[in-house]
């Protein structure tokens, strides 16, 4: 009744209140102090709502093993470039195909942890698959952020980001300071 009276107030007029307008308002009501980590599902539609108040969605993604300075300066700056920061963060099983039988060095959750703590994070969702596709899919930033250690037309999702006409950024890149760098100077004595 409350949500319903809230939605109401902003409306011209007396009408009643779009059931679409009062799910959103529960959903967006529910996910209050949860944090930032969410199922696709759930973030899908906060997202739809952030549209709607004219808000630039910002999409990155990945492994996040071993977090440390470069991806502190790389999430900043993908921040900068829109007005919602949606890091996507390969599950464990993703970051095995990806990196090996010995990664992640730092579990799902863990990594999910440190990267909540992130003042330039708004949203974290894991996804399964070795590559982006179907969250870029899913999701249609209106940006899509990689590092400066790639280049647009290398990055496996580059066809798919350029028929959906999301606008690729290719932020600075850091030398020496790649998680896999990182690892093999702790592991070599």
């Amino acid at each position: 009744a409350n949500l319903a009276a809230g939605i109401e107030v902003e409306l011209t007029g007396a009408q009643p209140v779009p059931l679409a307008e009062l799910r959103r308002a529960a959903l967006l009501a529910s996910a209050a102090g949860i944090g930032k980590t969410r199922r696709l599902a759930h973030l899908l539609l906060e997202l739809e709502v952030l549209r709607r108040d004219g808000r630039r969605i910002v999409l990155t993604n990945g492994c996040f093993d071993v977090i440390h300075a470069g991806h502190v300066a790389y999430l900043k700056e993908a921040k900068q470039q829109g007005d919602v920061l949606v890091v996507g963060i390969n599950a464990d099983e993703s970051v095995r195909a990806l990196k090996g039988p010995e990664r992640p060095i730092f579990n799902e959750a863990e990594r999910l942890e440190v990267l909540a703590e992130l003042e330039s994070i708004d949203y974290l969702v894991v996804f399964g698959e070795e590559t982006a596709a179907d969250l870029i899919e899913a999701i249609r930033p209106d940006v899509y952020v990689k590092g400066g250690d790639y280049h647009p037309e290398a990055i496996t999702e580059h066809p798919l980001l350029e028929r959906l006409g999301i606008d690729v950024r290719i932020l600075a890149h850091r030398p020496g300071l790649g998680s896999t760098a990182i690892i093999d100077r702790l592991r070599t004595p």
